[in-house]
């Protein structure tokens, strides 16, 4: 087992690794020394990594279960990958601070990113510390968010995807399939223990025991908050890089800043039981 060669982006949020190739079936030391390197920097990326369909998944599979988002466009010939792929993205939901999935009964523990077609300028993915957005808020601030709750559902952002061209699902049938979930607005991490930031632009709606004036003004404040510079990094892609980032603790905006084609292909992993 070779020693991986961590090169950390910011203080706070976000390396590159080298040193290995996703490729290759990984030996269980190196599988582990990938996961705690995302657990101390939060999303890790790794450049020049030409895999393929099956390989991306095999390498997902080293870190949980594959879980395959309800809707959206996939890919033909392997339906638990996302394929993302746009050429003027400007209003589009992936240029919001999101957490993926967190509608969904159990949220993914993270997401696999791979870059297949980039445009020749821009197209770059800016990624926040949730633990550091918690730390940053006063502590009168801390003892209020840490005993509230949060709702969570899909509406929103089907809705707009419905309306974009990028999903084909009724509406109605998925809100039955996936009602409102309840989740506390910051959440413990279940590996680290540390207190991270949980309510994003995408999924979360309102907040649970508030008044409709309260949660007017609490949650557009939390959601603004995540977008403080001082909690982020910036990826700038290249055809074959791989991002792979902690979906418990992180959020991510994709930058539309580009007029030519780009296409990724996202995996994303469930907790283990």
């Amino acid at each position: 087992m070779a020693a991986l060669d961590i090169r950390p982006l910011t203080a706070d949020i976000g390396a590159e690794i080298h040193g290995v190739d996703l490729s290759e079936e990984l030996d269980e030391g190196t599988v582990a020394d990938i996961r705690q390197a995302l657990l101390d920097y939060l999303v890790v990326f790794f450049r020049d990594q030409p895999i393929t369909p099956d390989q991306h998944l095999a390498f997902a599979q080293r870190f949980g279960p594959i879980n395959v988002a309800p809707f959206g466009p996939k890919l033909a010939t392997h339906p638990a990958i996302t394929v993302l792929d746009q050429v003027a993205p400007v209003g589009g939901l992936a240029a919001r601070w999101h957490s993926d999935n967190t509608y969904m009964p159990n949220p993914p523990l993270g997401s696999i990113l791979r870059a297949v077609e980039m445009p020749a300028v821009g197209g770059d993915t800016c990624f926040a510390n949730m633990y550091k957005a918690y730390d940053a808020l006063s502590e009168p601030m801390r003892a209020l968010v840490d005993d509230l709750e949060a709702a969570h559902g899909l509406t929103y952002t089907l809705a707009r995807a419905i309306d974009e061209g990028l999903a084909k699902e009724h509406l109605d049938t998925m809100q039955a399939q996936y009602p409102e979930l309840i989740r506390p607005v910051v959440r413990v991490h279940p590996e680290t223990g540390r207190r991270a930031l949980f309510v994003n632009s995408n999924f979360t709606s309102r907040l649970v025991g508030a008044t409709d004036a309260e949660s007017s003004v609490l949650l557009p404040f939390l959601l603004n908050h995540v977008r403080s510079p001082e909690f982020q990094c910036r990826f700038r892609w290249e055809v074959d890089s791989v991002a792979f980032w902690d979906n418990r603790a992180v959020q991510h905006f994709a930058v539309p800043d580009y007029t030519e084609r780009r296409v990724m292909h996202r995996v994303t992993v469930e907790e283990w039981d």
